[in-house]
């Protein structure tokens, strides 16, 4: 009996150990999911305001876009949210107001608006920011987008922002969406691409919907002028030049609501992909000189397979497959599928949506991004959707206005829909406009703001992201610009081979933490990591501990004991 007892006693602690190694294991593969981190907690008690009206003004349904930037250099990523403001066809009961958010470190965020000078909508009708250090004085600068006048705020360094518009002569007037900060011309200083979308004025309002019913609901563009979007040269002086003609980025007129800065063809000079809303979507290469050529058409981008032009509305731009060429995203609106465009290395590219294509048929996409959510090095995609037209559930059986969000894990050579799994909030709907993305609370990976027309922004905390290892890189150029846009970072951490280019804009009406979070699966430090700035340096740092934050400074690299740098 003893030895039975034994044998017995033996073999339940086998099954207990075999249990404890498979629920360890499942620990280990369990992938991220993302926490909605209420108000009362977060402390974003702003909302957004349309300012919807009967009328069915168009950019009501347009706007809602914000950013993450560390706006006090506390090396904490900060919120900025765009509101609607006075134009041609809404004047405020009572005055709307921009929001400021200072990261308080504890995973809350503090109201520092007022404070710091950047509260005013009276310059237009809000749409989008976008974050970048113009004057190179190592301080994030604000750039605001409108139906109205742009402005940009010089960030003083003291928690205040001064309206330097006029000055930098970056105003823009008429109707922009998306802004881009690049350097197209490498020479160190920061550009900037602005998005001009139709020709609009509130007497030229087009009346669309069902008279009969009285009903109206907001108009395709397709009625409405397109416009020439504006690039804006950095002298470096505080000014800016119109040079938007001689480039030849006014020769293509468009209805664009958002761009990405990157570089299609490896030559070193980036370029700019742009979304379109019902007409070709634009592919500018960088010619040197100063000079683009548009190819979208050429390049495959500019239509859909079928020949027609599509809602173009959020874009992006990474390497997707690993193989050292930038691949393209564009979402559409609901019917037209979304394209994963594979770079085909012939400055042309091919649809490769599969899984997204079909996941998103009955959907419209505005802000997405690509990053790492779950660490593991290949870029995930996230996309914000929601119908532009809140009466569509009126015309439409199987389209709601309020659409879910979507997570897309990266596979390989694919992407596969995860969202089911990726938390409770992806059974919920959204009106969701813009999106910003960052790793806000520091722990190693990224955390999301979807942001909505005319309602509440959503934060989304990254649980388990940071279960593989990671390393956060915060580029600190010399000659480069401030950005450090165009920087090339190759790493490897054991078995694991990476690379990624550092582009600029993306998303819809957004921008997003500057820094990079490199994942590094289950290696405890990363072997080697080489950065190729922009200028032709090269800084490469060898056995770096995982999971830490580190500054690289161009040309001397993180410290001499562990950075060679190559002229």
């Amino acid at each position: 009996m003893k030895s039975f007892a034994l044998i017995f006693c033996a073999f339940l602690l086998v099954v207990a150990a075999t249990r404890s190694a498979k629920i360890s294991s499942l620990a280990q593969t369990a992938k991220p999911v993302f926490i909605e981190v209420p108000a009362t907690k977060s402390g974003i008690a702003w909302t957004h305001d349309n300012a919807r009206s009967a009328d069915r003004f168009l950019p009501e349904t347009c706007n809602g876009g914000g950013l993450f930037f560390d706006f006090d250099n506390d090396g904490w990523q900060d919120i900025f949210l765009v509101n609607s403001g006075p134009s041609d066809f809404f004047t405020p009961a009572k005055p709307l107001k921009h929001a400021l958010y200072r990261n308080n470190r504890d995973g809350s965020f503090s109201d520092v608006t007022d404070k710091a000078g950047v509260v005013s909508t009276a310059h237009g009708f809000g749409m989008g920011a976008a974050a970048g250090d113009f004057d190179a004085d190592g301080w994030q600068d604000l750039y605001v987008t409108s139906y109205g006048k742009n402005v940009l705020y010089r960030n003083n360094g003291n928690g205040t922002f001064a309206d330097v518009t006029d000055k930098a002569g970056v105003a823009a007037p008429g109707w922009s969406t998306h802004a881009t900060w690049w350097d197209y011309d490498n020479d160190g200083k920061l550009d900037l691409f602005v998005s001009s979308f139709v020709y609009y004025k509130k007497d030229l309002n087009v009346v669309c919907g069902d008279n009969r019913l009285g009903r109206k609901y907001y108009c395709i563009p397709r009625v409405f002028k397109p416009q020439p979007s504006k690039l804006f040269h950095n002298e470096g002086n505080g000014t800016f030049t119109d040079v938007s003609k001689a480039s030849g980025i006014a020769n293509a007129l468009g209805k664009s609501f958002a761009s990405v800065a990157t570089d299609i063809n490896n030559d070193g000079l980036p370029d700019l992909f742009v979304a379109n809303d019902t007409v070709a979507n634009f592919m500018f290469i960088n010619r040197g000189n100063g000079k683009f050529e548009e190819i979208g058409l050429a390049s495959g981008v500019g239509y859909s397979d079928a020949g027609s032009p599509r809602s173009g509305m959020g874009v992006d731009a990474t390497d997707f497959d690993n193989d050292g060429w930038q691949d393209l995203f564009v979402a559409n609106i609901d019917q037209e599928l979304f394209s994963l465009y594979h770079n085909d290395k012939t400055e042309s590219f091919s649809d490769q949506a599969g899984e997204i294509g079909q996941a998103t048929r009955l959907l419209s996409g505005w802000g997405l991004k690509f990053f790492d959510y779950d660490n593991d090095g290949d870029p995930d995609l996230f996309l914000a959707n929601g119908h532009p037209d809140d009466m569509i559930e009126t015309q439409a059986s199987r389209v709601k206005y309020r659409e879910p969000l979507l997570m897309f894990e990266n596979v390989g050579k694919a992407y596969k829909d995860v969202s089911k799994t990726s938390g409770v909030v992806f059974a919920q709907d959204f009106p969701a406009r813009g999106l910003a993305v960052a790793d806000y609370d520091n722990d190693g990976d990224v955390d999301l703001l979807v942001i909505n027309n005319g309602d509440a922004p959503v934060l989304l905390r990254n649980e388990g992201g940071n279960k593989n290892n990671w390393l956060g890189v915060e580029l600190i150029a010399k000659k480069s610009n401030p950005l450090g846009v165009g920087a090339i970072l190759s790493w490897q951490a054991g078995t694991l081979k990476k690379s990624r280019y550092k582009t600029s804009g993306g998303g819809y009406l957004s921008s997003h933490d500057p820094r990079e979070v490199l994942g590094l699966g289950a290696a405890a430090k990363v072997d080697t990591l080489e950065i190729k700035w922009p200028s032709g340096k090269i800084d490469k740092l060898v056995n770096v501990a995982a999971n830490q934050y580190i500054k690289v400074i161009e040309g001397e690299g993180l410290s001499k004991s562990v950075a060679t740098t190559t002229k």
